[in-house]
Parts: C-alpha cells; sequence; structure tokens
C-alpha cells in the first residue's frame, strides 16, 4: 500500500464523479477518480460500432436555458465549475410531442407553446395546469432534500382528465422515473421543470463533446485519473466507523480522507460488504431496450423534423416493469439530427427506446439473447414507426442495447439506468466519510448528474 493519502477518491469517472473532481480540484484538494472502464462517461458514455460513433445514453441534455440567464441548475453549473457557457456548445430542440391515443401535444422549450397546445386539446384542464406550474415555483430543485410523497396525487388535485395525467407523466417518468408508475413529488418538480419549463439541447457532437472538457479542466487542475481501475472492496476501519482503504482489482490499496461512490447505493454498499443491508425493494426494478437506426437520408427529408417524440398506444400509460421481454406499447423516438443545428448532422439516425424485462432478458441463452435481439429490434422499431414517418426502407446500420448490456458496461444492479428506487437525497452512508452522488443520490439525467457530484463535494468535502 502506497503512503499517500488523498483529500478524496472518487468511484466512477461518469458526469457526476467528474463534477465533483473538478470542483474539488479547483480548491488544490489532492483528487484520485477511479474508473473500472477504458472510457469515462459511465451511463452518459460513447462508443465505436463498424467506424461509428455513438452516445450510449444522451438523448438530449434537459434544463436548458438561454445563454446569460441567471438562476437554475445550468447556471449554477457553469459557474461552479467555472466553466464557460460556450464550452458546454448547446444547441436547442426544434421541437418535440407526446403522442397518445386520438390526441397529441407539441412542446419546445418555450413553455407557452405545450400551455396552448393543452388549452386546444384539453380546455377544461388549462387553469389547473397554471395553477399546477404555479405551485411548483417555490421548490428547492438544488437541495440535499427531497419531498416525499405521491406526484400523482399532488397533480390530481389540479388535473382531472386521466389522459393529460398521463401525457404529462410520460416524459417525465421516460426520462428519470426509477419508480413503477409514479414518482416522488419533489423528483416531480425537478423534472416536470427540466423538461416543460426549461427544455431539451444537445452539442453538436453530444456527450463526448462534455466529457472531454469535464476530463480536461479536471486534469489541468491536477486531478489524477486512473481508467480501467476497478475497486475490488471498501474496507472499513477496525471500529467500522469509516472507511479505511479501498482494494483496487490489481492489488493495490489507496488510502484518502473522504470517499465519494457515483457507483450506485446497492453496488456500493456491496463493495462495503453490506450487502445485507440493502433491502430487496430498494433495487430498481426498471430496465429498457434502446435500438439505434442509422440511415442513408435525413429524417427531415421524409418528413420528420421532430426532435423526440413520446409516444403510448394504450388507453392508460403503463410505466412498469413489463411481463415481456420488451414493452412494445410505449417508448422514446429521439433523432439526434433534429436539434436546431446550423450545419449537416453528422450521421443519421433514429434511436428508440422501450422498458425492457432485465429477468427475462438474463435467463436467454447465448443464441436465444442474439436470437431475440434481432426480433426485438424489428418488433421496437415498427411499434414506434406508427409515430413516426416510415424510415425503415433507409436504414443502413443498426445497433441494440438490452438491460444487460448496461449491467456489463456500467456494473448498475438489473441494468436499471435510473438506479434505486429508493434514493439517498443526504448521499450519506453508515461510513461517515464515504458518501453517494449520482443517480442513487436522486439527481438523474446529465444535469442531475453533475448537480448531485457539485452538491456532494460542496456539502461534505469542502465544508470541512
Amino acid at each position: 500500500m502506497s503512503d499517500k493519502v488523498y483529500d478524496a477518491v472518487i468511484v466512477g469517472a461518469g458526469m457526476s464523479g467528474l463534477a465533483a473532481g473538478v470542483r474539488l480540484a479547483q480548491f488544490d484538494y489532492n483528487v484520485c477518480i477511479l474508473e473500472k472502464h477504458g472510457v469515462i462517461g459511465g451511463l452518459n458514455s460513447f462508443y465505436c460500432h463498424n467506424g461509428r460513433k455513438f452516445d450510449v445514453g444522451l438523448h438530449a441534455m434537459t434544463n436548458y436555458v438561454p445563454k446569460g440567464t441567471k438562476g437554475g441548475p445550468l447556471s449554477r453549473i457553469i459557474r461552479h465549475l467555472r466553466m464557460s457557457w460556450d464550452e458546454f456548445g448547446l444547441v436547442q430542440q426544434n421541437g418535440s410531442s407526446i403522442a397518445f391515443p386520438g390526441v397529441e401535444l407539441n412542446f419546445t422549450n418555450d413553455f407557452q407553446r405545450f400551455e396552448d397546445e393543452v388549452a386546444q386539446k384539453f380546455p377544461s384542464q388549462i387553469d389547473g395546469l397554471r395553477k399546477l406550474v404555479a405551485g411548483l415555483a417555490g421548490y428547492d430543485q438544488l437541495g440535499l432534500g427531497a419531498a416525499g410523497g405521491s406526484a400523482r396525487e399532488y397533480v390530481r388535485q389540479f388535473i382531472s382528465d386521466k389522459k393529460l395525467e398521463d401525457m404529462i407523466f410520460c416524459p417525465l417518468l421516460y426520462y428519470g422515473g426509477a419508480r413503477e408508475q409514479d414518482m416522488e413529488f419533489g423528483q416531480f418538480c425537478v423534472m416536470f421543470r427540466s423538461i416543460f419549463l426549461e427544455g431539451f439541447a444537445r452539442p453538436f457532437d453530444g456527450v463526448r463533446h462534455i466529457l472531454t472538457r469535464l476530463l480536461k479542466r479536471f486534469r489541468t487542475l491536477g486531478g489524477e485519473l486512473r481508467l480501467k481501475t476497478g475497486v475490488k472492496r471498501i474496507e472499513a476501519s477496525r471500529d467500522g466507523s469509516e472507511v479505511d482503504r479501498v482494494l483496487l482489482d490489481n492489488g493495490e490499496e489507496i488510502r484518502a480522507k473522504r470517499y465519494l461512490s457515483s457507483a450506485g447505493w446497492p453496488e456500493t454498499m456491496k463493495l462495503c460488504g453490506m450487502g445485507d443491508r440493502v433491502e430487496e425493494k430498494t433495487f430498481g426494478k426498471l430496465g429498457f431496450v434502446e435500438t439505434i437506426s442509422v440511415l442513408d437520408t435525413p429524417p427531415k427529408k421524409f418528413g420528420h423534423d421532430k426532435t423526440i417524440v413520446f409516444f403510448n398506444d394504450s388507453e392508460r400509460f403503463d410505466y412498469r416493469n413489463p411481463d415481456s421481454l420488451v414493452d412494445l406499447r410505449s417508448g422514446v423516438v429521439c433523432v439526434p439530427g433534429n436539434f436546431a443545428y446550423t450545419e449537416p448532422f453528422e450521421q443519421n439516425m433514429v434511436r428508440i427506446t422501450s422498458l425492457a424485462n432485465y429477468d427475462m432478458w438474463r435467463k436467454l441463452s447465448p443464441e436465444a439473447y442474439k436470437r431475440e435481439k434481432l426480433m426485438q429490434y424489428e418488433r421496437t422499431v415498427a411499434s414506434a414507426a406508427r409515430f413516426i414517418p416510415e424510415f425503415r426502407r433507409n436504414v443502413i446500420d443498426v445497433d441494440m442495447f438490452t438491460p444487460l448490456t448496461i449491467q456489463r458496461f456500467t456494473g448498475r444492479e438489473r441494468g436499471a439506468i435510473y438506479g434505486a428506487a429508493d434514493k439517498r437525497y443526504d448521499g450519506l452512508t453508515p461510513l461517515r466519510n464515504l458518501f453517494i452522488c449520482g443517480a442513487d443520490q436522486g439527481m438523474v439525467g446529465i444535469v442531475g448528474a453533475l448537480v448531485s457530484g457539485l452538491t456532494i463535494a460542496n456539502k461534505y468535502v469542502l465544508s470541512d
């Protein structure tokens, strides 16, 4: 074991880990980030397939506000990371929609468009929507706490139409729901604001653009990143009150004054030898498949200019672990090229996300798994093609993720990209110098992960 003792060791080089590392390094803290894979990004990483570059998880960044806007999560991130607005390179959406049986609600980054759509298609509900939005204004979405209670019950105080209720929840759950059918009120406030009141944006070259700039900032400040360095065990002190050291897969041991983990709550507790303290109900139950279709022509040329389409073909939106490999009744269609870019997008593609059953995928034999990936790709694309113009004749390359893909490359239990159902909003663990950041601290998405890393670093490391 080296005699060197870091000020902080961070497990995981995802968005939250990198943000925490940058923040601490700004104050001359000696920081080491450990990443078991050969690339950074975690749940928001990138890879190459058949010579093409793909983002792993990025459909869009939420919480977009124009340059110069004061207040809100994105402005706070830029200020605390001491980066410039232009370094994020964000371009906002063209416009998106929520498509349900018999009705479609269009929205942009201007909330007035969504209000107008609701007023036209659900005229009896518009006053309720305005009162609902007014009630969210005072919620502190950047704190460590979270307001509990059912978001559905809150919304029903203002919205009496069940279809509109489901249409409001469909984007929020698909882009951040770790629980079946509902979410906590506090998370609802965060997600509603991030999607409807602020909106979608994306850098031209995707998540790589943000990750590479975060990494450059971290290294410029003297931070140390160790790739292909997995953590085998987090060892407690003799009295069991705090972390004493981290044992790496290569046998090396390292020590620090503070430890941050973005690996997830159940995953971190297992590393600490405390897996028996994690109740089964806290494990994430929701998995997803995502198909990527590369096209030989821009989708705009065959009549599809929307950025994201959230769709559901059932009378009620059923957001739960499905009874089949893939739930084809609902999903999300994202066209990365349909942001307001001023130059042609790097490649034409359509990405489709649907709910999937992890246990059913896991039980397949290797041969059956390959066969089902091909079949479920076709079925998922056919399902989504009902809500956008036909594009299948233009497909020239494909790829597909399953919950097993996510588990293999991120270490997330059950491939649950939104983490555990019960969040650790305070970031605390049974060990007084070990803290949780990232999705299981309660903040999801790119902006949420960045906020989480900054918040935990500020609260539990810099405050000392």
